[in-house]
């Protein structure tokens, strides 16, 4: 009983134990890169799954517009009860009724049973040629259709993860300053005590301190609502950890790589694509209005069984059997002008989405042009910014030497700090714009 007892309590160690190491590795964080976030996107994002899906109902209508183009076999059964049957009129003063009133003679049996299969082939009709066609391009249409879904969530996603960084920058500016804020104090602080250090520096450093704290947490809230976001778009749970790692610096893009890119943005714009794509399938959809002036030609042919009888016994019935072959030919001589009026209604839709390419076209360079104009002046600012961030920390370098000698004041190295903190924001903020923007163009010239 006693080795019962030690193996129960060891079992129990080990499960508590597995336990508190699942919880600790549900409890790390998921760290991402850039690259792995765009991976996540491109397979879990709901919008990128919406689009599969409609390419997936694309290859069906294929398979639907194919099916008309086969033959169709049907097979009808029906079995009728004749409650009262019914009768043929025989006049009279006839061969048949020699006498002077008119008889009736009771047709058929009290059971009668039907049965015919029939198949038909349709051998001419300009419409069925074109909707395999319109299907075929439809299915084009879808996959362009993804591969613009597949863009706008990746350019969402690139912003969302510079906005994180974005925030991570900003939360370590606002940490420094109030590190330096709370440095600063303590050490006027131990002044003040000494009588080194008047009541106004005490004060004003205790201001700065007290100051610096709400900023951080503002930005920490900040923070969790851009990751919160991001997870959005990732199809991530709400409540699951999320860390972001990357370098968030000037990336630059090539001078070839950016004349090339901008030459090829018209024609590599999936949107561009999908406007050319419908206007084909509009065409085609005007080729099938016009066909309703054509005849359409089928064959056909059935065989049928018919029996009646006044019982029940089907294996007692006689049957009659009939096989009939033949053509059909359909065409409809007056519709009343509604064809005319669908035909021309489809040449004003295929007018509006040529309109439409043409004004995207030109929005599409303005586009470009306003993206690479952005990352230029963004470039400079990066430029212009590291300059002050290195003027701010060697001000405060001086202005913190000066005031340690007895020769500068409190006054200086709140504005000094000040400056470096709006000098370190205005930097990291100039890199945000400049991917930000870099994103767009991206988007844009169609560049994943």
């Amino acid at each position: 009983m006693k080795h019962y007892y030690l193996f129960l309590a060891a079992s129990i160690c080990m499960l508590f134990s597995l336990l508190s190491h699942t919880n600790a590795q549900s409890s790390q964080p998921l760290v991402l890169t850039l690259q792995d976030a765009l991976k996540i996107a491109t397979e879990k994002n709901w919008d990128v799954k919406i689009a599969h899906q409609d390419i997936l109902k694309a290859e069906q209508q294929i398979n639907e517009a194919y099916s008309n183009a086969y033959p169709s076999l049907s097979f009808s059964g029906k079995y009728m009860r004749n409650i009262k049957l019914p009768v043929m009129f025989i006049p009279p003063n006839t061969a048949f009724n020699p006498s002077s009133e008119t008889q009736t003679f009771e047709l058929g049996s009290n059971n009668s049973v039907d049965a015919s299969v029939t198949l038909s082939q349709v051998i001419y009709s300009q419409k069925v040629n074109t909707a395999i066609k319109i299907a075929d391009e439809y299915a084009s249409y879808s996959k362009t259709a993804l591969t613009s879904t597949r863009l706008q969530t990746i350019v969402q996603v690139k912003k969302a993860f510079y906005s994180v960084m974005l925030m991570q920058e900003l939360l370590s500016v606002a940490r420094k300053n109030l590190e330096a804020a709370s440095a600063n104090f303590t050490n006027v602080a131990a002044q003040y005590k000494q009588g080194v250090s008047s009541e106004y520096d005490y004060l004003r450093a205790d201001v700065q301190k007290s100051n610096a704290q709400p900023l951080v947490i503002q930005t920490e809230n900040n923070l969790e609502l851009a990751k919160n976001y991001l997870k959005t778009l990732l199809a991530l749970p709400m409540e699951s950890a999320l860390e972001v790692k990357g370098q968030f610096l000037l990336e630059e893009v090539p001078t070839q790589v950016l004349e090339e890119k901008n030459a090829t943005a018209i024609n590599m714009n999936p949107v561009v694509q999908q406007l050319k794509i419908n206007e084909s399938l509009l065409d085609k959809n005007l080729i099938i209005e016009r066909s309703e002036y054509y005849p359409t030609l089928a064959l056909f042919g059935q065989y049928e069984w018919q029996s009646q009888d006044n019982t029940l016994h089907l294996s007692n019935y006689k049957w009659a059997e009939s096989f009939v072959l033949g053509l059909q030919l359909s065409y409809n001589i007056f519709d009343g002008f509604r064809r005319g009026a669908r035909i021309e209604q489809v040449k004003i839709d295929i007018n509006k989405v040529s309109l439409a390419r043409k004004k995207l076209e030109e929005a599409l360079v303005i586009q470009v042009q306003q993206a690479q104009m952005k990352m230029a002046e963004s470039k400079k600012r990066i430029k212009a910014q590291e300059k002050s961030l290195k003027q701010a920390e060697k001000t405060l370098s001086i202005a913190e030497t000066r005031y340690k000698s007895g020769v500068g004041t409190q006054l200086e190295i709140i504005d000094t700090q000040a400056a470096l903190v709006y000098a370190r924001t205005n930097y990291v903020q100039a890199v945000f714009d400049y991917l930000s923007a870099k994103a767009d163009w991206e988007y844009a010239v169609s560049l994943e």
